[in-house]
């Protein structure tokens, strides 16, 4: 194994091995790298006494280049012998920079042929790196095509030394005992929250004995159903359950949800299946960072058997996992927007499988990639039978065009007199929920004249109007256009072309005089609502800010039904449907309450919400999926950046000779340079020829390839581009890479 050492050479004989396309890292660190056949033979180097046994510490460094992906060997010293173990974060001497890095292991010998030089220090004597999680990022770096280093920044949170301090002196170190007696003493009978499942009770029965089964739930509507909490969705506390058979069975959990109001939600859950506060551990970014620290340490050093938290709790350390679940997996948070950009779903099954823990995938919708979990028989279903469905879900009708044709003009209303009617009728009896696609005023306007869109004269970028009052501004530079002029007609005049949270509360405050009107989204002046009494209201929030009611809404009109099934995405379909179900799953079941979808949305995600199956959308996608050659159904990378750079990258891959039928490149394609933020859409293609506001030549454009391999090759694929950066870095070729495996869309 390579020392730190003779730096220039070790990197000359990569760069030789990676000229050929050798494996880089691991435990072979390929041809043309020196290898040791001798033990270690000094007592002391450079005047510094070496540890008498075990004298060299295998390190993981956090060095950005691909080609530098591998472990190093360095001396110990002996005053870091006790300090210097698995796991720790120590910091050494790489080339002329000191490099933080992590102790992987202690080892006799080194199979490096020149001198070692010790370690420079031991940052804390903390073993915040335990060998399961360090195994699950090798994995995930292995799948993703990215560095073990990139995967360890987002697994290990910054250390707080105060927060280590008080910790140490505060919490006995160790996990708490095995099996442990079941809440409330139930003795692993019959669970109520899972009872309506087919199989469900049998689920729990296995977890509580120790066994691992996968599953992907079809999760049923309702709020206070299963609790003594009318405010407690009917997921959240089947979750609860779901923890506590596993706790009673002597094993950790792990929860991931996609924002800390979920996470508040399951943990007030699990207070009510009756694990005790100590036993949970709330694990959110959003914390800051001593919190997120302190809870760090407390999963780590075993105080509590239950961690609960967002994206990145996917890494907890969680002693003896026996249950692993995920809720939510079409939510955008889930998906992590830092190299190698691993989604929680997949790490997380990467994780259950390692770990031999049971694995739950519960959303309100489905995804096709859950979905491809149960074709590929990795996972089994839980559903309930469709009588129990009906009868625990509300009533729902899709207001389209067509069912109101006989209202004449009044049907291109944005909110047609039967969506009014019934809201004032439901107002009688408690809260409504008005989901709008989109938060803000007016976020898109045009000219009221020739009905051109509204562009910023700076960057080219949409306008909107901030508030009633206020002067259009872009919506991407956020620059003032108060003397703005249509490019094409030279009118001065604006009118709305999308209408956001804000203004729909303003016009259902006036058309509802005398009724509370609450907004709740990310720009509303109160945040995000967590949750609402029963007392009649109109709750206007945008797609996953909806507070739960106490006891559920009577009714819910879910407005703008075009324009969630307008995009051009490949999950455009699951994501609208995805959102409208988390909206009436917070409405009161049966005759009780209703759900208007209002416009003309997609006929597929439509009459999947009319018939509440997401379960047959979603297998129908990955059917038609299937055929055209698209993800899940196939592996796929998206390789972005300058045009040379990525021709580069991919040309190395050689995917065109050998990865078998199925295998192709589509592209080079230019994309917007904003993100998909542009004209060319999100994540589109950009004109070409000409230029773009801010003076942006065409031929200046990004681009992006992308490369598609059938499922059986997809770790081939990865190991490939992985090398392939490698090779990058090693010859530091200019311009700029971004590779993404399994990329949210394709183009």
């Amino acid at each position: 194994m390579n020392g730190a050492t003779s730096q220039a050479g070790r990197v000359a004989a990569q760069q030789e091995a990676l000229l050929g396309l050798d494996e880089v890292g691991g435990e072979d660190a390929g041809p043309g790298v020196p290898r040791a056949r001798d033990p270690l033979g000094n007592a002391e180097t450079n005047g510094i006494p070496i540890a008498a046994t075990l004298p060299v510490a295998r390190v993981v460094l956090d060095l950005q280049p691909a080609h530098l992906d591998q472990p190093y060997d360095y001396l110990v010293p002996a005053t870091m012998d006790q300090d210097a173990q698995p796991g720790v974060r120590i910091k050494a001497r790489f080339g002329r920079q000191e490099v933080a890095g992590y102790v992987v292991a202690r080892l006799a010998t080194s199979d490096h042929d020149g001198r070692l030089v010790p370690l420079r220090k031991v940052v804390s004597g903390e073993r915040v790196l335990t060998p399961q999680v360090l195994e699950l990022c090798r994995a995930v770096a292995d799948r993703y095509a990215g560095t073990l280093a990139d995967v360890l920044r987002l697994a290990v949170p910054p250390r707080h030394a105060r927060v280590e301090k008080e910790a140490a002196a505060e919490e006995p170190s160790g996990p708490v005992p095995g099996r442990q007696e079941p809440p409330h003493g139930d003795g692993g009978r019959p669970v109520s929250a899972w009872a309506p499942y087919r199989g469900g009770e049998a689920y729990l029965r296995r977890i509580l004995a120790g066994e691992a089964p996968r599953a992907v739930w079809s999760a049923l509507p309702g709020v206070g159903t299963d609790t003594d909490d009318a405010a407690t969705p009917h997921w959240a506390a089947a979750v609860a359950q779901a923890v506590r058979a596993c706790v009673a069975g002597g094993r950790g959990a792990l929860v991931v949800v996609p924002d800390a109001r979920d996470a508040a939600r399951v943990g007030a859950a699990l207070e009510g299946a009756g694990l005790a506060e100590d036993d949970v551990v709330r694990l959110l970014a959003d914390d800051g960072p001593a919190p997120r620290y302190r809870a760090f340490l407390r999963s780590l050093r075993g105080a509590a058997r239950v961690v609960v938290g967002t994206r990145a709790t996917m890494f907890a350390p969680v002693a003896d996992l026996g249950l692993v679940v995920l809720w939510g997996d079409g939510e955008e948070t889930l998906a992590e927007p830092h190299a190698p950009y691993p989604h929680a779903r997949d790490v997380l099954a990467l994780r259950a499988e390692r770990e031999g823990a049971a694995f739950l995938l519960g959303s309100p919708g489905r995804t096709a990639q859950a979905q491809a979990l149960l074709v590929s028989g990795w996972a089994r279903e839980l559903a309930a039978a469709r009588d129990v469905v009906r009868a625990r879900a509300p009533r729902v009708r899709a207001l389209t065009s067509v069912e109101l044709a006989r209202d004449g003009a009044a049907a291109a209303a944005r909110l047609p007199s039967v969506a009014w009617r019934a809201a004032r009728d439901a107002l009688e009896n408690g809260p409504v929920l008005v989901q709008v696609p989109r938060s803000g005023y007016l976020p898109v306007v045009a000219c009221s004249r020739c009905r051109v869109a509204a562009r910023c004269a700076h960057c080219h970028g949409p306008l909107g109007l901030p508030h009633a009052d206020g002067a259009p501004q872009c919506t991407w530079c956020g620059r003032l256009a108060g003397g703005w002029r249509c490019a094409e007609c030279g009118w001065t005049g604006l009118r709305s072309v999308r209408v956001g949270s804000a203004r729909t509360a303003e016009e259902l405050g006036r058309a509802f005089t005398g009724v509370p009107v609450r907004l709740s989204s990310a720009s509303a002046p109160g945040g995000v609502i967590d949750s609402v009494p029963a007392t009649p209201a109109l709750v206007v929030a945008t797609p996953g800010a909806e507070p739960v009611a106490a006891s559920g809404y009577a009714t819910a009109l879910l407005l703008d039904a075009a324009v969630m099934t307008g995009g051009t995405g490949l999950a455009a379909g699951t994501e609208a449907l995805h959102r409208w179900l988390a909206a009436a799953s917070l409405v009161r079941p049966g005759p009780h309450g209703q759900v208007l979808l209002v416009g003309d949305g997609a006929p597929g995600p439509t009459q999947a919400l009319v018939r509440w199956d997401p379960a047959g959308f979603a297998a129908r996608e990955l059917d038609e999926r299937a055929e055209l050659h698209l993800p899940p159904a196939v592996r796929v990378a998206a390789v972005t950046g300058d045009r040379a750079a990525v021709d580069a990258v991919v040309a190395r891959v050689g995917l065109r000779e050998d990865l078998g039928s199925g295998s192709g490149v589509l592209g080079p394609v230019e994309i917007d340079p904003d993100g998909g933020r542009g004209p060319g859409g999100r994540g589109g293609a950009a004109p070409s020829g000409g230029s773009r506001g801010g003076g942006v030549q065409a031929l200046d454009l990004p681009v992006r390839t992308v490369l598609r391999v059938p499922l059986a090759q997809g770790d081939e694929l990865a190991r490939r581009l992985r090398t392939s950066l490698a090779v990058r870095s090693a010859r530091r070729e200019g311009g700029t890479v971004r590779v993404q495996l399994d990329p949210k869309e394709m183009l």
